[in-house]
């Protein structure tokens, strides 16, 4: 599986975002140490804490389907056109609670993609393994 077919997966999804009250909308998709990759949509709500990101979305398919070791995730949002869009703290904690130091977070825009480490996002991330 290479980046760009991953970001390919993340943008068809975007598609599907419920983001009535953001109009932004995000597609994420999961790639597991298996092979399998997962993907997830921003589902907003009217009580804004109840919003689901879609990088937390793809995390929750890919566990339901019992997975729990990921390589990578791709990003892709924005409202009228594609941004660089990085995960929220929240998501970016949620991510290191399945990543190892090899993790990678892949954005893109309009013409380009970046790729980060995603302890380079989150350093001294909190953790209860030992």
């Amino acid at each position: 599986m290479n980046f760009e077919e991953l970001l390919k997966r993340a943008k068809d999804v975007r598609k599907n975002s419920y983001s009535p009250y953001s109009r932004f909308k995000v597609g994420a998709a999961l790639l597991c140490d298996s092979g399998n990759i997962y993907v997830g949509t921003n589902v907003e709500n009217a009580s804004y804490g109840a919003t689901l990101c879609a990088e937390r979305s793809a995390v929750s398919a890919a566990v339901a389907n019992g997975e729990n070791k990921f390589t990578a995730i791709a990003i892709a949002g924005g409202s009228d056109k594609l941004e660089f869009c990085p995960p929220c703290g929240i998501c970016r904690q949620v991510l290191a609670e399945f990543a190892d130091r090899d993790f990678k977070v892949i954005l893109c825009d309009e013409s380009d993609m970046k790729i980060f480490n995603l302890f380079d996002l989150l350093p001294e991330s909190f953790s209860l393994k030992r």
